[in-house]
C-alpha cells in the first residue's frame, strides 16, 4: 500500500467525516463551556487571592499552585474514577468540564493577579481621595485596564484547553481524538487520524496567529 492509501487515503475519509464531524461539535462544545467557566471564576479567584481575608488567600495560593502543578490527564482521572469511591459521580461530560474548567481557573488567576498588580497603585489612592468605594474603583478603573493586559495570555491559555480536550477519552467521551480513534479500528486505516490532525490545526491555527498579533499589538501600545 502506497504512503497516500495509507495515511490519506479519500475514500476512508470521506467515509468518516461524518464521525469526526460529531467529535468535532463535542470538542467545540467542551471548549467553549470549559473556557467561560474557567476564565470567569479565575477571575474570582484571583480577586479572592489579592484582597480577601489572610486565611483565604492562603488557600486559593493553595488551590492555583495545586492545580498548575498537576497534570490535565491527572485531574480528569480523579474526578472520574477516583470520587465515585467516596460517593461522587459526575458524567462524563460533566467530569471533563469540571476538569478543564478548575486547573483552567488556575491559570487564568495567575494571568488576572498579574494584570491587576500592574495597574498602578496610585489609580487605587486617587480613587480613594475622591470618595469611590473599592468595588467601584475595581470594576470602573481597574478591571478594564487589566483585561487589556491580560487578553494575549489568556488566549494562549485558551489555545491550550481546547487542545487538552483530546484528553477527554480518558472518561470516554467522544471528542475529535476519539471518534479518529475509533474510526481507524473500523477501517484499519490511520487517515482517519490524519484528518482529525488536520481539522485540529484547522481550528486552533487562527487562534494561534491571534495570540501573535495581540502580544504584538498590546506591546506597541504600551511602548507609546
Amino acid at each position: 500500500m502506497s504512503f497516500v492509501d495509507t495515511f490519506f487515503n479519500s475514500d476512508v475519509m470521506i467515509s468518516a467525516f461524518p464521525q469526526l464531524l460529531r467529535g468535532l461539535w463535542m470538542t467545540i462544545a467542551l471548549g467553549v463551556v470549559s473556557i467561560v467557566i474557567g476564565v470567569s471564576a479565575g477571575l474570582i479567584v484571583s480577586l479572592i487571592r489579592l484582597y480577601a481575608p489572610k486565611p483565604l488567600q492562603m488557600l486559593m495560593i493553595a488551590y492555583i499552585d495545586i492545580m498548575r502543578a498537576m497534570p490535565m490527564l491527572v485531574v480528569l482521572i480523579l474526578i472520574y474514577y477516583a470520587l465515585p469511591f467516596v460517593g461522587i459521580s459526575f458524567s462524563a461530560w460533566w467530569s471533563a468540564i469540571l476538569g478543564f474548567s478548575i486547573v483552567l481557573a488556575a491559570y487564568s488567576a495567575e494571568v488576572f493577579r498579574s494584570g491587576i498588580e500592574s495597574v498602578p497603585r496610585g489609580q487605587f489612592e486617587a480613587a480613594a481621595a475622591l470618595g469611590i468605594p473599592f468595588l467601584i474603583t475595581l470594576y470602573k478603573v481597574v478591571l478594564p485596564q487589566a483585561v487589556r493586559i491580560v487578553i494575549p495570555p489568556t488566549t494562549s491559555n485558551c489555545v491550550s484547553m481546547f487542545k487538552d480536550t483530546s484528553l477527554a477519552s480518558t472518561v470516554a467521551l467522544p471528542e475529535l481524538l476519539k471518534e479518529g480513534q475509533n474510526a481507524q479500528g473500523f477501517y484499519a486505516n490511520p487517515s482517519p487520524l490524519i484528518m482529525a490532525a488536520l481539522i485540529y490545526i484547522i481550528l486552533l491555527w487562527p487562534m494561534v496567529r491571534l495570540v501573535s498579533v495581540l502580544e504584538k499589538r498590546f506591546k506597541s501600545e504600551r511602548a507609546r
